[in-house]
């Protein structure tokens, strides 16, 4: 294995050492890279002197975005521990879960997540040490870090070596934790900068949430490399970000199509200044055309790609004037991503016909921690099977068709729920849609439709339409009006939820 020592700040502290890094939007306390490395360093000789922590040991977070977070971010590429954010989100009895897979030497939490964290059979048989993230605050700022001058002498790690362990979202069972490497985050942070143009001058603001990779490996660990700026803020507020985005002049913003639906009803989306922003980059589902208008009338123009947790995860980019040229398209493979579209029998298809999308590059993860069986059948030769059906058109722009699990069959014939979804959110009185599959005596399986309208609207006028847009087998056999689709943390519909 090659060694990799990275240390991003350390350099950032000589190249620009009074440039502000970061910005926490409830304190507004800010961080130059200067004071970043240097806080960095004192963590760095506290958690190994002090708490005695070596290379390899986990670190468990149950916090939502700080200073003090990214700052162990700072001291993961320094020591070679390694970060698990877990979604406080979760019960107690889901995080003991991760934790018994992580077995994290410390554990670290949020002053409103501590009845949460001592619910936890980690807590209540002391497995390990456990912190107020305020005990951190407390102990950086405690004096100026004159006793630590020299700097920390990192410790080197190969290149698959984690820097996180990252949960999936977990859709069929208990999550499996992706290990999250040096060679990735590099190589991740060189395809998004190639792809998305983030350089010194690049400063944006994180709300996604730290315990999903998009939270960090989106924009976060790519602007930090490359010497940008970033606000954080503990949760997304639509009316703030608006706010944010006008003050202090962000040149990217990113989200997820919820999120962006919900700032374009604010009363102040109107007159937000947008100037500033390049475009918006926008992934976990595809954004509908009409709210990418909306947008574009205001001036701010749409980015959308796709990712996974266990590779990259920025991997395709569909170019903001292609957004409705190429609807529905993830884009094509960033700089250093190779693919390769499959059948089921493992050989290439043709343009334009379906098959499972492989990934294979340098941002490829290592493994899943400590589950080779779930390693071996997703990583094949160096290729990650992603388990979504694409198809490539004559100008290798991606189109996702759906997940293989989503996929069912009914009289024989594959049905793909998300080719359902795309024309029914093609309605112009239908507002969002989602699809699952039921049983059914004669076919075995048929499709659910779940229906969020903004104008009145009748199964059968739904029916209609179907009638004329899809095949006879693809038609839903039953349609369901509800107010809202459920969706996960990473604004993905929760389809295990639908079923239930």
């Amino acid at each position: 294995m090659e060694v990799w020592q990275q240390d991003w700040m350390a350099k950032w502290a000589v190249y620009a050492p009074d440039k502000i890094a970061l910005k926490e939007y409830e304190t507004g306390n800010a961080l130059s890279y200067f004071q970043l490395n240097r806080l960095g360093n004192k963590l760095s000789f506290y958690l190994t002197d002090n708490l005695n922590l070596v290379k390899g040991d986990r670190i468990a977070f149950v916090a939502e975005n700080c200073l003090e977070y990214l700052l162990f971010f700072v001291a993961a590429q320094k020591t070679g521990v390694v970060l698990v954010p877990l979604n406080y989100r979760l019960t107690a009895s889901e995080l003991d879960d991760l934790i018994e897979i992580a077995q994290p030497k410390l554990l670290i939490h949020d002053k409103l997540y501590e009845q949460k964290v001592s619910q936890t059979e980690f807590s209540r048989n002391k497995l390990s040490e456990i912190f107020d993230i305020t005990y951190f605050s407390k102990l950086l700022n405690k004096s100026n870090g004159d006793e630590f001058k020299s700097d920390f002498s990192i410790n080197k790690v190969d290149e698959d070596h984690p820097i996180f362990i990252l949960f999936t979202s977990g859709t069929t069972g208990i999550p499996k934790g992706a290990i999250y490497s040096h060679k990735m985050l590099f190589w991740n942070s060189i395809n998004t900068a190639i792809s998305l143009v983030i350089n010194t001058d690049t400063k944006t603001i994180n709300c996604m949430p730290p315990f999903h990779t998009g939270g960090w490996n989106v924009l976060v660990t790519p602007v930090l490399h490359h010497g940008g700026s970033l606000v954080i803020i503990k949760s997304f507020c639509s009316k703030t970000i608006l706010k944010l985005i006008e003050e202090e002049n962000f040149t990217l913003f990113m989200g997820v199509p919820t999120m962006l639906k919900m700032m374009s009803e604010e009363s102040s989306f109107k007159t937000t200044n947008f100037s500033s922003l390049s475009y918006c980059i926008v992934g976990g589902e595809a954004m509908p055309i009409p709210l990418i208008e909306i947008w574009k009338k205001q001036g701010v123009l749409i980015r959308q790609g796709y990712g996974l947790t266990e590779v990259g995860p920025n991997l395709t980019s569909l170019h903001q004037d292609d957004a409705i040229r190429k609807k529905g398209s993830i884009g094509r493979p960033n700089f250093y991503v190779q693919t390769k579209i499959v059948n089921e029998n493992g050989i290439e298809v043709e343009k334009n016909q379906r098959g499972e999308l492989l990934l294979k590059g340098p941002m490829v993860f290592p493994g899943y921690w400590k589950n080779t069986q779930a390693t071996n059948d997703n990583l094949k030769e160096g290729w990650f099977y992603t388990g979504d059906v694409v198809i490539c058109d004559d100008e290798d722009y991606l189109f996702v068709v759906d997940r293989i699990k989503n996929m069912f069959i009914s009289g024989g014939e594959n049905i793909y729920p998300a080719e359902i979804e795309r024309v029914l959110q093609e309605h112009p009185s239908i507002l969002e849609v989602a699809v699952i599959s039921v049983p059914h005596e004669k076919w075995g399986e048929v499709g659910k439709a779940f229906v969020v309208v903004k104008a009145p609207l009748t199964k059968t006028e739904i029916l209609d339409y179907c009638k004329i847009k899809l095949a006879k087998f693809k038609i839903p056999n039953y349609i369901e009006f509800i107010k809202e689709i459920p969706k996960n943390d990473t604004g993905k519909i929760d389809r295990k939820s639908l079923k239930n």
